[in-house]
């Protein structure tokens, strides 16, 4: 028998011997709450319940995984015949038994996302719609989304269109016609993708009353794992295999509720109760990871937040120091603050791999990632590729090196491919014209290259042709920064818009990588110093420990659920987080407040808040207000560092005179 006193605190005890019914249990940050799974499981398994009339829901099969070992290394049993997993793996166990009833066959293929999106361009060509004009309509993989969050939020294809991409708002019949055609041509092909393996378990569960009543009857008990997390169809799904026994727990954190980007409905945690009237509701409040002062910060920020079930974090640990905000000149002295507190961290016997930076979006990393390199502290960016290495960026950074080296062939033909209906053959053609030329942006406007283009690529060839004219002026080729502006306002904005899935957090990269270029005098110094930074990135040596060591770089989003001794949160200014469309609804605002909470929460020792005061170039600059979620925190939460009297005034210049200079 397991010793649940021993092995559990009060408030975990509690959730581990709860009775029948439906229950919800509010785990706070840090609180234990893949323990209480486990040992629940072990609970009911110990106490007679056969493992398969268990169904444990998570949202990543590790994670079941995980639970379901250390439930067999508590009760020394076979447990394979519990049903655990996500829900897509259980949908599809359940569809290949009766996949009949829904018009498939049970060896139904399931899509993944590159055939998905192949499937989509294929019904758009079925169609005969006309995507000649890219304004005009989105790309596969944008179509899948489209298409996904229709699925999983219940939402017209009207709605998601004019919340995601407004930009293809006359084309919303085309779309609702692209995806009928979609749904009847995966059924035709016996054809699956990860939504229908939702779509089609709730119709059978809800079309089927047979088939409901064998699994609501099977399942005696049901665990769902990161509620707060669920979508409306998979909420839908959990009350459908609830429906007879009503033996339900669900276990989140509405405090952790960001990512309704992804699909996830808040609603689905906050209204449980609602839902289940006769719910009771259990609290995890004993936090295990972060010192006192940490979580007396964060309480302080999510108490700010109006839908919200009260609760209130409490410390295991001893006292350690109050956080620490600290407004700084610019992102450059930000970086540089961040790096020598890094190098300080190191010196005090504090490992790389135990420091983490978080930011709201991937772009806030760019001047970081840039003062890191240069000062050979090894980091991994967990929010994606580093910044120069990504796509976009690469993209815009081959039209400039194009105007600087007329003859950088890999640039010429990395540009080229980006115009529609232009392949890498074509591109070839074109190249080996233009490399003969003296003057090979001069020669674009002969009749022989234009003769090159195919019908289809005429109109995007034209954009090309006006893009280079217009940065290879001597004016605006002054200034690398005005470079980059005209090529996204020429052009390659629609290109983002039609080809991305998050063109928004593209063109943010883009706008910050403008701003950054806009310090160099001249085109030559900017793709100098980006060349070096590579060279830098391949050479440097690791300054100390070993070789794995790498301070962590993060979005948000990325690190929930993790944890480090020292977490830096950079660019905590009013319009970049929370962001300024964030503002426009106090549902969103509330999201990001959640956002701003996980983040503080992944700290155990230290948590440092950075915000720069000033954004823009030499030529362009605006002053920045510290984020409402710094401004609205208890004085006593944190100590407040600022490094010299320059900043004071730009402080004051801000109109933040209620900041007290220490």
């Amino acid at each position: 028998m397991i010793d649940y006193d021993t092995s559990l605190n009060e408030e975990q005890r509690q959730v581990v011997l709860a009775g029948n019914g439906p229950s919800m249990v509010i785990a706070g940050a840090g609180s234990g709450k893949t323990r209480v799974v486990t040992y629940r499981v072990a609970r009911l398994i110990e106490t007679g319940l056969y493992p398969e009339r268990i169904l444990l829901l998570t949202f990543t099969n590790k994670a079941a995984k995980e639970m379901l070992s250390r439930v067999e290394g508590l009760i020394g049993i076979d447990i394979r015949r519990l049903w655990g997993g996500t829900f897509h793996h259980i949908g599809n166990i359940i569809l290949r038994r009766h996949a009949d009833l829904i018009g498939y066959r049970s060896n139904y293929t399931i899509l993944d996302r590159e055939d998905q999106k192949d499937l989509i361009e294929a019904c758009v060509a079925d169609l005969s719609i006309d995507t000649r004009d890219k304004k005009s309509f989105p790309k596969g993989e944008v179509l899948a989304d489209i298409i996904s969050h229709t699925v999983n939020t219940g939402a017209e294809t009207e709605e998601i269109v004019e919340k995601r991409c407004p930009m293809f708002g006359n084309t919303t019949d085309d779309i609702r016609k692209v995806s009928d055609q979609y749904r009847k041509k995966k059924k035709d092909l016996n054809l699956m993708d990860f939504d229908d393996l939702l779509l089609n378990l709730k119709l059978l569960l809800g079309d089927f009353p047979e088939i409901r009543s064998v699994y609501s009857g099977r399942f005696e008990q049901i665990l769902i794992d990161e509620y707060q997390d669920t979508n409306r169809l998979q909420a839908e799904i959990i009350d459908l295999f609830a429906s007879k026994n009503r033996n339900l727990m669900v276990v989140g954190d509405d405090s952790q509720s960001i990512y309704s980007f992804r699909g996830a409905n808040f609603n689905n945690i906050i209204e449980f109760p609602k839902r289940y009237p006769d719910t009771r509701i259990y609290k995890l409040e004993t936090n295990y990871r972060s010192a006192p002062e940490i979580l007396k910060l964060a309480n302080s920020s999510i108490d700010h937040n109006e839908r919200k079930f009260q609760k209130r974090l409490r410390a295991t640990r001893p006292g350690g120091q109050k956080p620490l905000v600290v407004p700084l000149k610019d992102v450059y002295q930000q970086g540089g603050f961040v790096a020598d507190r890094v190098l300080e961290l190191q010196n005090e016997g504090v490992s790389f791999n135990e420091i983490a930076v978080l930011y709201r979006s991937h772009y806030h990393s760019m001047e970081l990632q840039l003062e890191l390199t240069k000062r050979g502290i090894p980091f991994k960016v967990r929010s994606g590729l580093r910044f120069f290495e990504q796509a976009h960026i690469k993209d815009v950074a081959s039209y400039l090196k194009i105007v600087a080296n007329p003859t950088d062939e890999l640039a010429w033909k990395r540009v080229f491919r980006l115009i529609q209906g232009i392949g890498r053959a074509t591109a070839d053609k074109i190249w080996k014209e233009l490399s003969v030329s003296a003057d090979p942006i001069k020669k674009l406007s002969d009749r022989s290259i234009a003769h090159m283009i195919p019908k289809k690529g005429i109109s995007g060839w034209e954009k090309f042709c006006k893009v280079l004219d217009l940065i290879s002026n001597d004016e605006i080729r002054r200034s690398p920064g005005n470079m980059i502006r005209v090529i996204l306002q020429e052009g390659y904005t629609e290109y983002m818009q039609v080809t991305y899935l998050d063109q928004q957090e593209r063109s943010a990269d883009l706008n910050q990588f403008a701003e950054f270029a806009s310090r160099y005098q001249s085109l030559d110094d900017l793709l100098g110093e980006l060349a070096l930074l590579g060279g830098v990135e391949s050479e440097a040596p690791l300054l100390a420990g070993n070789e794995d060591e790498s301070v962590i770089l993060s979005s948000i989003h990325q690190a929930k659920g993790l944890e480090w001794k020292v977490v830096f949160i950079i660019w905590l200014s009013d319009g970049r987080f929370p962001t300024a469309r964030s503002l426009e609804n106090p549902d969103n605002e509330e999201e990001e407040r959640r956002l701003f909470y996980v983040g503080a929460t992944r700290a155990k020792d230290e948590l440092c808040l950075c915000y720069p005061i000033i954004s823009g170039s030499w030529s362009r600059t605006s002053l920045l207000k510290p984020s409402r979620f710094l401004d609205e925190l208890e004085r006593d939460t944190y100590s407040k560092f600022i490094m010299s009297d320059e900043i004071y005034d730009l402080i004051e210049r801000a109109d933040l005179s209620d900041v007290r200079y220490r």
